[in-house]
C-alpha cells in the first residue's frame, strides 16, 4: 500500500510503501510430551509458538533456526513447512506473514526459556493453554495434518 510521508529536509511529500513483515514460527513436536510454546515476556503476552521476525538479508529457513535457538535453546532441523499465515490481523501490532515451520529438536536437554521468552515447555495438544496470535488456528491445522498421517 502506498502512502506518503514528509520529506524531512524541504517536506515535500516522499511515496513510500508499507508491506507487511515476514516472521517464522517453529512447531516443535514430540508425540510424547506435545508441542513446543514459549510463554511472552513482551506483549503481547501469553503463551505462543516460538518464532519472530526475519532478519534483513536472512532466508526463513536460518530466521526459524535462530529464533529457535534464541528462544528456547534448542538446536533444531527443520522438516517441513506447515504453511504460511498471512491474516493481517493475525497480530495486533502490525500485518506479519509468518511462515510455520516443523522442526526436530536435537537435544532436548538443552531446553530453556531465553530471549524473549519466559518460560519454554512442551503441553500436550489437548491441553493448551491460552495463545498468542493465530497459534490456536496454526496447531488446528497440524493436528489435522498428524490425524490425516494416521489414515
Amino acid at each position: 500500500m502506498q502512502h506518503s510521508i514528509p520529506c524531512p529536509a524541504c517536506g515535500a511529500a516522499v511515496p513510500t510503501w508499507r508491506n507487511p513483515v515476514p516472521t517464522v514460527d517453529i512447531l516443535v513436536h514430540e508425540p510424547r510430551l506435545g508441542v513446543l510454546l514459549i510463554e511472552r515476556k513482551n506483549p503481547p503476552l501469553g503463551w505462543a509458538l516460538p518464532g519472530g521476525f526475519v532478519d534483513y538479508g536472512e532466508t526463513v529457513e536460518h530466521a526459524a533456526v535462530r529464533e529457535a535457538r534464541e528462544e528456547t535453546g534448542l538446536d533444531v532441523r527443520l522438516t517441513g513447512l506447515l504453511g504460511v499465515y498471512s491474516d493481517p490481523a493475525r497480530d495486533a501490532r502490525l500485518h506479519t506473514i509468518s511462515c510455520v515451520f516443523t522442526a526436530e529438536a536435537e537435544d532436548l536437554s538443552r531446553l530453556r526459556a531465553g530471549d524473549d521468552a519466559g518460560r519454554a515447555r512442551f503441553f500436550p495438544l489437548s491441553d493448551l493453554p491460552g495463545l498468542c496470535f493465530d497459534h490456536a488456528r496454526i496447531l488446528r491445522d497440524f493436528e489435522r495434518s498428524l490425524n490425516r498421517l494416521k489414515r
